[in-house]
């Protein structure tokens, strides 16, 4: 702790202590944790490495009165209730959309149906000229935390244990 001398000078005088924070080293401290930090961060995001499909998708946008391009589980494509093939696809929207490129799309895949196919569905949509296409999904319900399994979950082959 620091002090000084409180006297006139002459003779003993007493010391009194100093009443001031040094805050340099906390802001030394601060600054390498804040460095330690930013370094870490990116480091912290897992992932799962994937091959994903490519297509020259573009950014989304919003409006009002979608047009709904659904995949089934066997692969047939549909826009709104009518069956069409992947080559008609674009054709059929620019006349309903009355060549409208701003109008709204969602495509909706059933979960059985590839990756793949559903992308291959959305860059023919894009590369027909739509820019607002956008991905549909369902919001999953609340299970109780005691709920079995489902019925289709993977479980381990027999003689192998499961992780838990």
């Amino acid at each position: 702790m620091a002090s000084f001398i409180v006297g006139n000078g002459k003779g003993r005088g007493r010391y009194r202590p100093l009443a001031e924070i040094n805050v340099t080293p906390l802001v030394d401290v601060m600054l390498v944790l804040l460095i330690i930090f930013m370094v870490t961060a990116p480091l912290m995001t897992s992932g799962v490495d994937v091959d994903l499909p490519k297509t020259d998708a573009k950014p989304l946008n919003s409006d009002s009165q979608p047009l709904t391009v659904t995949i089934n589980a066997e692969g047939h494509i549909y826009l709104q209730d009518s069956q069409v093939e992947l080559p008609d696809l674009v054709a059929k929207l620019e006349a309903i959309s009355q060549n409208n490129p701003e109008r709204r799309i969602f495509v909706r895949g059933d979960r059985a149906v590839s990756y793949g196919l559903v992308m291959q569905v959305m860059g023919t949509i894009t590369q027909g000229g739509f820019s607002k296409v956008a991905l549909l999904a369902e919001q999953p319900t609340a299970a109780p935390p005691n709920a079995a399994s489902p019925a289709g979950s993977p479980k381990a082959p027999p003689g192998k244990p499961g992780r838990g």
